[in-house]
């Protein structure tokens, strides 16, 4: 089965305060890379690698840095319980939040496709964590 990866930006933040008394541009203001609603989708095959290639400068590096080992997991279909999450970038005064980093799974059989239909990937409560 092969796979591809959806990151949708749910929204930015920014902490003007934070920004005033730590930055040395103390108005630098909100992430210029993203904003609400933008996504991206990677695939990985042998014609295209968008996750190796950081999305050929697509994505902002340090963002990537944050998100990139959710996607590369997705990638490789190895979230077979959780097929998407919520996860931000580390930039402290103006973080960018990512609503979804989603597996897209794409069938190449239809053994793989009837095996599909049968999941229930819903994520409850009751199914997480904690400690």
């Amino acid at each position: 089965m092969q796979h591809e990866c959806r990151i949708t930006v749910l929204e930015t933040k920014v902490f003007p305060e934070l920004q005033e008394k730590y930055l040395a541009d103390p108005k630098s203001g909100p992430c210029p890379c993203f904003k609400a609603g933008d996504t991206f989708l990677l695939k990985r095959t042998p014609q295209q690698d968008d996750f190796y290639h950081l999305m050929n400068g697509k994505f902002c590096g340090e963002a990537w840095d944050a998100v990139s080992r959710y996607v590369y997991t997705a990638l490789h279909g190895w979230t077979n319980d959780k097929r998407m999450m919520i996860t931000c970038c580390n930039d402290g005064t103006r973080p960018v939040i990512f609503k979804k980093i989603e597996r897209i799974d794409i069938p190449e059989s239809e053994e793989e496709k009837q095996w599909l239909e049968k999941q229930n990937f819903r994520n409850t409560a009751e199914d997480a964590y904690t400690g």
